[in-house]
């Protein structure tokens, strides 16, 4: 259980721009489970498919409910235009997902609702800190490293540059 806790403070390893997708779900009408369950069955899908498939692009997931109608995913990948690709790709479920999704769209509105966010994050505009945790959130998708290795204060990882110059 304690197996996998990193002791002490660690940070993301992450470098240069990071992305992040937050896409979730709103249970409107938990008798409709006709409606919502396939829509969470589609991400848990997606997710899958993705895992199977590194080169698609995503680095990690966190799964999270924000009430017991609320669920979903927060997405770190490893740019912009692999999450498009993505997205986009005919071989790929989230296409298909998409269109059954259009198809019932009229009939499922009023029982789930969907919803998603995406941040382009420039290298200097995020940090983050973990203490005493195992890998997770941005740590679990781009690896960790001792705070030292970019500053004990969010001032200082937020100024650290890795010398990359561009986007990955």
């Amino acid at each position: 259980m304690f197996a996998n806790i990193m002791p002490g403070r660690t940070t993301a390893a992450a470098e240069g721009e990071v992305v992040v997708l937050l896409i979730g779900m709103r249970i409107n009408h938990f008798r409709g489970v006709h409606h919502w369950l396939p829509v969470m069955l589609a991400m848990l899908r997606m997710l899958r498919e993705l895992k199977a498939d590194r080169a698609r692009g995503l680095l990690g997931h966190v799964l999270l409910s924000g009430s017991p109608r609320t669920y979903y995913v927060v997405q770190y990948w490893e740019s912009k235009e692999k999450l498009y690709a993505y997205a986009s790709a005919p071989d790929m479920f989230h296409r298909k997902a998409w269109a059954m999704l259009n198809r019932k769209e009229k009939k499922s509105r009023q029982h789930v609702g969907l919803w998603h966010e995406t941040y382009i994050v420039p290298e200097g505009g995020y940090e983050s800190v973990y203490a005493d945790m195992p890998a997770y959130g941005l740590a679990a998708a781009t690896g960790s490293l001792p705070i030292e290795g970019r500053g004990r204060s969010a001032a200082d990882r937020l100024a650290h540059r890795s010398g990359v110059s561009g986007a990955k």
